[in-house]
């Protein structure tokens, strides 16, 4: 027989209460160049639909859409209108994050390309203004290999949390049994792009 009783979870531990995901500028034209690419995409739109599954907000941004397309048809129609940036950081973009903050949201699961540029200066400026920030590693990319490793120990070693696109998706749901369970184990059973990642 299951123990019921109350249990006090780990602050760190994500949940829908407290988190939001943010979609980082998966675009049209940086897309084709972004190794494992199409698995980035996978895995984004993965835990989109687990966010909305689990009533996590959702935002994102576009970075400079003039010149490098909007974002990927994959992810669009699920994404709804973002605003734009010139800025790398999505903090050039305060608004995403004071209606956030007026929802008592505290912690950032960051997502999106590239690693090393506007996540990762997004995930050091948000760092900086008191989020709690998490990266999912199988949702970001660079076009190199270099530059999407040392951006991923820059974010740890500055406090960011690192995780994955099935962890964060277990995280948020918590506990077996429920309608959301059954929903988000089945996002995480799908069969990924084969040789892309």
């Amino acid at each position: 027989m299951e123990d019921n009783s109350p249990f006090l979870c780990n602050p760190l531990l994500m949940a829908p209460e407290d988190t939001a995901l943010l979609v980082i500028d998966v675009q049209e034209k940086l897309l084709p160049a972004i190794r494992g690419g199409l698995r980035v995409v996978w895995n984004v739109r993965r835990l989109i639909d687990g966010a909305r599954i689990l009533g996590l907000p959702v935002v994102g941004t576009e970075q400079y859409p003039k010149g490098l397309g909007k974002t990927v048809p994959e992810l669009a129609g699920r994404l709804g209108e973002l605003p734009d940036k010139l800025t790398f950081s999505c903090l050039g973009r305060p608004e995403i994050f004071q209606e956030l903050r007026g929802r008592e949201i505290h912690k950032i699961l960051a997502v999106g390309i590239e690693a090393h540029v506007c996540v990762m200066q997004t995930a050091l400026d948000l760092l900086a203004d008191g989020w709690d920030v998490l990266v999912a590693v199988d949702a970001v990319g660079s076009r190199f290999e270099i530059d999407y490793r040392t951006a991923l120990r820059r974010m740890e070693s500055s406090g960011a949390t690192l995780t994955t696109t099935e962890a964060a998706l277990f995280e948020w749901c918590r506990a077996a049994g429920t309608p959301q369970f059954k929903q988000i184990s089945l996002l995480a059973r799908e069969k990924g792009p084969e040789g892309n990642g």
